[in-house]
């Protein structure tokens, strides 16, 4: 029981496939009480079976990351009902539809505004508001991925949003470590089929691509990466912050590795210099 004691607020939940979803049961499979919110009708009703599925059913809130009214009433409703929050979970991004097709450089600059407003100040933003509810030596976690400092196809915008949603990570941990010893990290997970994911072209070859030419040989699960937040949520975690950790079975450290599979299931490179 871990996390006994803690409370914290999780934004972003979509459903049971979400990464948010396994960073959620994570927490309250080891005692945390966990606060939701939902962005319209149509997700509220696949967030309240999950609240409560997981004891939450009375903590679920309204919230529309770029509704400035919504955030400052926020914190003030969630005091009042839930009381004081331990940790915050920012699982939020989107991206227009038209910037994951073609290339960046077709780019609109609405499209751009809408990408870094809801992926990237959101989380800004979301800290601002939570500020007053947050307890001392609090965890705050935001979602990456590895298109944020490196080329993935039809990654695009996202991939700009991510990389400056990492480096917003460093600046608030430095700004707030110092004030309320206030911790704020970021996990980079690998590629999983969620609802978010079912927007970036050819995503099944990236799901493979993944599991061939990682050190483990396989793609990460929800649960797996739920565990690691939770970690990074919990006093275990004391003395980390301003981290991206990577939870993607070991992908990110390669420069090159295998390229296809044989019928027998083994990989196998192009040059295999394993062998020379």
């Amino acid at each position: 029981m871990i996390m006994k004691g803690k409370k914290g607020l999780i934004v972003g939940v979509a459903n049971k496939k979400s990464i948010a979803y396994g960073i959620a049961k994570s927490c309250a499979d080891q005692g945390a009480e966990i606060a939701f919110t939902y962005l319209n009708e149509s997700l509220e009703k696949r967030v309240r079976p999950i609240a409560e599925e997981l004891g939450s059913k009375d903590y679920v809130y309204k919230l529309d990351v770029n509704n400035d009214d919504e955030l400052d009433s926020l914190a003030s409703e969630i005091e009042k009902t839930f009381g004081k929050i331990d940790f915050l979970v920012h699982s939020v991004a989107f991206a227009p539809r038209e910037t994951l097709e073609g290339g960046i450089v077709e780019t609109k600059r609405e499209h751009f505004d809408v990408a870094m407003q809801t992926s990237v100040f959101s989380l800004i933003a979301l800290t601002r508001a939570c500020l007053p509810i947050l307890n001392e030596n609090a965890s705050i976690l935001t979602l990456s991925y590895l298109g944020g400092v490196k080329y993935v196809p039809h990654y695009n915008i996202m991939g700009v949003a991510k990389a400056g949603l990492e480096t917003s990570v460093k600046y608030l941990a430095e700004e707030l470590g110092g004030k309320s010893n206030i911790r704020v990290n970021a996990i980079s997970a690998g590629p999983i089929k969620t609802l978010a994911a079912s927007g970036i072209g050819d995503f099944k070859k990236i799901l493979n691509w993944s599991e061939i030419n990682s050190p483990l040989r396989r793609n990460v699960t929800t649960t797996e990466v739920g565990n690691s937040g939770m970690y990074l949520l919990s006093d275990l975690s004391s003395a980390v912050t301003g981290e991206i950790h990577y939870v993607d079975a070991g992908y990110n450290i390669m420069g090159m590795g295998t390229v296809a599979k044989d019928e027998d299931g083994s990989t196998h490179m192009a040059w295999d210099l394993r062998n020379n």
